[in-house]
């Protein structure tokens, strides 16, 4: 009998709504468009776009759509693995940002859309103090090398913030954990600094890149 081979990959996908002081979140338009994106472009064999959803930008507010769509997504078959595909925006970047951790640590510079202002708040009280961390198993420097080598102005990043996106990427990568499942989280800069169309062909770019690193 011969092996099964690699695993199929599903890659679930998430934006953010606009929040304060970004009207047009660019990870909206990203994740909206993206079925329809890399089903003109396609996918490499194994790799598979499964759900495409948008979140709330709010903390606690975002948890029952992100636990929602993480736990419809849990039927995985032994040779098929599950990875959480998070993109948020960071208004001040001018490039792409692979982001290689969370930090159990709420701590909101401004309300976030339904009000919440945490400040130094762990994410996950029995997970212990608000200096623990979570760390993805994507292989991000690979990763980076990939997308770099494929024109991208990319890096990796230890520091996804304390705002919504390091909420929510917290909870995925407990998740992740618990379910053996990988998560990632990607921050991009305004269409502003880089265009919707080039900001369209690096998320496909990043989806084709885990068939070659994961």
């Amino acid at each position: 009998m011969g092996s099964e081979g690699p695993p199929a990959i599903t890659l679930h996908v998430t934006g953010f709504k606009k929040f304060q002081g970004v009207v047009e979140n660019p990870t909206e338009t990203i994740v909206s468009n993206l079925q329809e994106f890399v089903k003109r472009k396609g996918l490499p064999a194994g790799i598979t776009l499964g759900s495409c959803t948008i979140l709330e930008t709010a903390g606690v507010g975002a948890l029952p759509m992100l636990y929602q769509t993480l736990e419809s997504r849990t039927d995985s078959s032994r040779n098929e693995q599950v990875i959480w595909v998070h993109f948020g925006v960071n208004s001040g970047a001018l490039r792409f940002a692979i982001e290689r951790q969370a930090v159990n640590e709420a701590t909101f510079r401004c309300p976030d859309e339904l009000g919440w202002q945490p400040q130094q708040l762990p994410i996950i009280p029995e997970d212990g103090g608000i200096s623990h961390t979570r760390e993805t198993s994507c292989s991000i420097d690979s990763m980076v090398k990939f997308l770099k080598k494929n024109g991208y102005d990319v890096a990796s990043s230890d520091d996804a913030g304390r705002f919504v996106c390091n909420y929510v990427y917290y909870h995925s990568l407990r998740y992740a954990e618990q379910k053996g499942h990988k998560s990632l989280f990607v921050h991009v800069p305004l269409f502003s600094r880089i265009d919707e169309d080039t900001q369209m062909q690096f998320a496909a770019s990043l989806l084709e890149a885990f068939a070659s690193t994961s």
